[in-house]
């Protein structure tokens, strides 16, 4: 929690009352993904759920952060997230050493999914009104998805990352999470633009957009979408939901290309240049964010020193049975930039981008790509830097058998899971338009609540004015 949330929004109440609201967040509470820097005069840590950054002292906010300020929002708090957002090694979506075990507010024990765990839950049961995740592959997606919510994962470079602990320069992407498509549009709004701190932003179209102006009901009208049925989900249940929802689509007046598949599928299916460009960008970005704080407490500098440093804290940090693997560090730590990193970064945009998400797009004459959620969804994207909007799509039936807790449940009943609309570059107002307009068909979030335990107790009407 922030510890100067309060006193914010009582300054921002004043603002309010003398000179007006500064625009739609003005005194409106955002959670943070633990790995997006605050100053420290507020109180909060920065550490990607690791004990190794604790007390660490960021040089400035991060963009993003600072961008949310200016526009009146309350910083809540840091929301847990898988540690090292999922870049450690094998361990469950949701856990850090800083912050435990995060679970699914919508099935007891159950997965969150991740890396932007925290993010997901505390949104879906309104702890906040929204909250900013990040994505490398997956990870604002997959947890707004697993949580019922509406996920953006922009273009890299269409939101800073100046400010947030990395995975990959190339990949590394900040966008928000919300309960309505209509409040994402609104977050995206104010953290988009370009940065000089940042230099992918400078890539991006001078003029930001006003993506709340995306918000068309009608606006899957003559529209051309399609569905690449090799990266489906092998769930019987989500492919029951996301077939039917085609029909919705197409009777919103789309026109829906089925299958469309993608020249290299194939190959992006198959394909090990990822992991590589990953492990190598980690290696170095997360020496140049260490090496950019003020203060370090723990003395750490690089990778290496957080692989001993994990092992020094192996009680708090290597925890077993469940969470003692830190195996994606040490690949990571063996890399070094060389020919063979090049050439997978080249091949990366050739599949992603050109033979990928383009090549799909042109192929077929399409304007986006209709997915499930739950599938080969985030990778192509993923690689090729390009956008996704994902929106609730169903909810597992409640005659599934939940799967055992490992040490959380994979699936079971009430399980949410979304429908993803892919686009090329910068094509987030088209996609907020898809999906809004499905949205308001079907209004699928509202169709089931938490699990009883899960919701809040308090609510605002139990402490305003008391």
């Amino acid at each position: 929690m922030n510890p100067s949330a309060l006193k914010d929004a009582a300054a921002l109440d004043l603002e309010r009352k003398t000179s007006g609201p500064r625009g739609p967040l003005h005194g409106i509470p955002i959670l943070l993904k633990d790995n997006i820097a605050t100053r420290a005069s507020d109180g909060m840590n920065t550490t990607a759920g690791s004990f190794a950054l604790l007390g660490s002292i960021p040089p400035r906010d991060a963009t993003v952060a600072a961008k949310l300020r200016a526009a009146g929002a309350i910083l809540l708090g840091k929301a847990n997230l898988s540690e090292w957002a999922h870049f450690r090694g094998n361990i469950p979506s949701g856990f850090s050493g800083r912050g435990g075990q995060a679970t699914n507010p919508y099935i007891p024990l159950g997965d969150p999914s991740g890396s932007s765990s925290g993010s997901g839950i505390g949104t879906a049961i309104g702890l906040t009104a929204a909250a900013l995740g990040s994505e490398t592959d997956g990870s604002i997606i997959s947890p707004s998805s697993a949580n019922n919510l509406v996920g953006i994962k922009p273009t890299v470079g269409l939101t800073s990352r100046a400010g947030v602990i990395p995975i990959s320069v190339h990949q590394d992407t900040v966008g928000p999470m919300a309960r309505s498509v209509a409040d994402a549009a609104t977050v995206l709004t104010i953290i988009a633009g370009r940065d000089p701190l940042d230099n992918f932003t400078l890539a991006q179209p001078r003029e930001v957009p006003d993506f709340t102006k995306a918000l068309v009901p009608n606006g899957l009208k003559g529209v051309r979408l399609g569905v690449p049925r090799l990266f489906q989900s092998s769930d019987p249940n989500i492919m029951a939901a996301f077939n039917a929802s085609i029909e919705i689509i197409r009777g919103l007046g789309a026109t829906v290309i089925d299958p469309a598949e993608f020249p290299d599928a194939e190959e992006l299916l198959a394909s090990n240049n990822e992991t590589l460009v990953l492990n190598t960008d980690f290696k170095v970005d997360v020496k140049n964010y260490i090496s950019g704080l003020l203060k370090v407490p723990t003395g750490v500098t690089d990778l290496a020193d957080l692989i001993a440093f994990n092992i020094a804290h192996a009680n708090e940090e290597l925890i077993p049975p469940f969470y003692a693997d830190q195996s994606q560090f040490l690949a990571a730590e063996n890399t070094t930039v060389d020919a063979a990193y090049f050439t997978a970064l080249a091949a990366d945009k050739d599949l992603g981008q050109t033979r990928g998400i383009d090549g799909t797009l042109k192929k077929f004459n399409l304007d986006a790509i209709l997915i499930p959620t739950d599938g080969f969804t985030s990778t192509p994207a993923a690689v090729a830097g390009y956008p996704v909007v994902t929106v609730p799509l169903g909810f597992q039936p409640d005659n599934v058998t939940a799967t055992p807790a490992d040490p959380v449940i994979e699936n079971g009943p009430g399980f949410p899971f979304g429908i993803s609309f892919m686009g090329t570059a910068f094509s987030e107002f088209s996609l907020i338009t898809y999906a809004f307009a499905y949205e308001q068909a079907t209004h699928t979030r509202l169709k089931r609540l938490a699990f009883p335990a899960a919701i809040p107790k308090t609510q605002l009407a139990d402490v305003i004015g008391k």
